[in-house]
């Protein structure tokens, strides 16, 4: 057992007896004698405590060898990346996550985040009780066999979702972990959905799903992205080939539905990444309102909106453009601008519906385009290029395993990007959970309580926030939007 990343026993004993979502994906219970492991959630009847070993991660029960449970299916299960307070580690988390050792060294993940290998290996077993590599491999295996219980894509397919580029390797490693072959658990399986690829992607308890579509129906752009009926739906494009995914929540239980379109099977690990990053379905909401809501003002916001979470975006490049369009401007005015953009600079997918046939432009189209024949200032459409010609030679990225003063200080160093724009990218683009645009007025007027804070004295102010602030900036827009009744 590994005390130091879990809850306390009693915790974990009352939270298993339960079955509080709330601990889903922040422990595992083992048990001995079936040599199954499971989500505190299980419908099953619970073990006598003297059969149950807890751990921190379904990598380290794995590693200990259990096997997935078959009803209540682990692979469900949120990360639990958002509860620890160790920064590198959740940096490197974060890079795991999206991929990063499916083609790189564990050597390599260290160099990412600064650190040693056997430093950042010390880390991982002591919080999570498993390596870098170890979990990597136990998520592509578990995303393997929800796709095998939920999709109906042919196991060589689900073989390269996993990430192998072998069947046979594929079929031996699944069989060593689940203890059946993936045929045996295809057949098995009843709740496959013979359409479109559905997944299920769970979150611990809140998530004000409404709100979220609310933040990003505001901000939309005809084209890309669609949002009705409490329904996003976005066009992507991997390697060339466009698609359409949508994002609704489930009526029965805390999960949103990825549906997947024609989303090649290698690039699903990526997409549903980058849908949990955007809907920020890793966050332990009460560690961040534990730390929070010993400020008056945000115990006041969170019992108005207990379920609110960071807003992210589906491309990085694309949150750093539309911040830039939005400096100085209303949020009305950026979307403005950011449609025009699309109609002038993005590239048309044919075939693909009206309302949903368009690409955002990359970061080659906007390094040397006239941007001030969409009605941009000259420093403002200078400051775009700049942008574009950073990302292009590689002195800008929007991955996030980067630490948050690391990119603050790459991006202000771009003329044109202040703090403010720097902090909302990295809260919106990186998911980072400090960011914080202390020169945002509507903060510094709701922290005034009316009267307006220096960026200074606002800065100051959110220390004892720190490491949530990204969170309590949700909780102040929506403060103040509660006051002047506008929609944040």
């Amino acid at each position: 057992m590994h005390a130091a990343a879990l809850p306390s026993p009693t915790q974990c004993e009352q939270a298993r007896r339960a079955r509080d979502a709330r601990f889903d994906g922040l422990f595992y219970t083992a048990v001995r004698t079936t040599g199954i492991y499971c989500r505190p959630v299980c419908p099953a009847p619970p073990a006598q405590p003297r059969n149950v070993a807890y751990y921190p991660s379904a990598a380290a029960a794995a590693a200990a060898g259990y096997r997935p449970c078959l009803r209540c299916r682990p692979e469900l299960s949120p990360a639990n990346a958002g509860r620890q307070h160790d920064q590198t580690l959740q940096r490197a988390l974060a890079l795991v996550n999206d991929g990063f050792l499916q083609h790189q060294s564990s050597d390599a993940l260290a160099r990412a985040v600064g650190l040693g290998p056997r430093q950042l290996q010390r880390i991982f077993v002591q919080q999570l009780g498993a390596t870098a590599h170890q979990l990597h491999r136990n998520n592509r295996l578990l995303l393997a066999k929800q796709l095998l219980s939920e999709t109906g894509l042919g196991i060589t397919e689900i073989a390269e979702a996993a990430g192998f580029n072998s069947l046979r390797r594929f079929n031996a490693a699944f069989a060593a972990a689940c203890h059946m072959p993936p045929s045996a658990l295809r057949r098995q399986s009843t709740a496959i959905n013979s359409g479109q690829p559905v997944l299920r992607l769970a979150w611990r308890p809140p998530l004000d799903f409404a709100a979220m579509l609310a933040f990003l129906d505001k901000r939309s752009v005809p084209g890309i992205e669609l949002i009705e009926a409490q329904h996003y739906r976005r066009v992507i494009v991997v390697d060339g080939k466009p698609s359409i995914i949508g994002v609704r929540a489930s009526s029965q239980q805390h999960e949103l539905l990825l549906e997947l379109g024609d989303t090649a099977a290698a690039a699903i690990p990526g997409v549903v990444a980058r849908v949990r990053q955007m809907f920020d379905l890793e966050a332990d909401l009460d560690t961040v309102h534990a730390c929070l809501q010993r400020d008056p003002l945000l115990a006041q916001g969170i019992a108005a909106r207990p379920g609110l979470r960071i807003p992210g975006g589906w491309d990085g490049f694309e949150v750093a453009v539309r911040a830039v369009l939005g400096q100085q401007v209303s949020v009305s005015a950026a979307t403005t601008l950011a449609r025009r953009l699309l109609d002038q600079y993005g590239t048309h997918l044919p075939g693909m519906p009206a309302g949903l046939d368009r690409r955002f432009p990359d970061p080659a189209q906007l390094a040397n385009a006239p941007l001030e024949q969409i009605g941009l200032p000259r420093s403002r459409a200078a400051t775009l290029r700049s942008l574009a010609r950073a990302c292009l030679d590689g002195q800008l990225d929007f991955s996030r395993g980067q630490s948050l003063p690391g990119f603050i200080a790459r991006a202000t160093a771009l003329p044109g990007i202040g703090a403010w724009t720097a902090h909302y990218i990295a809260l919106r683009a990186l998911g980072q959970p400090d960011a914080f645009p202390a020169g945002d007025l509507v903060l510094q007027q709701v922290i005034g309580q009316g009267q307006r804070l220096s960026q200074a004295r606002t800065e100051q102010h959110s220390q004892a926030w720190r490491p949530w602030r990204a969170y309590a900036v949700l909780h102040l827009w929506h403060l103040a939007a509660t006051r002047t009744r506008e929609p944040i």
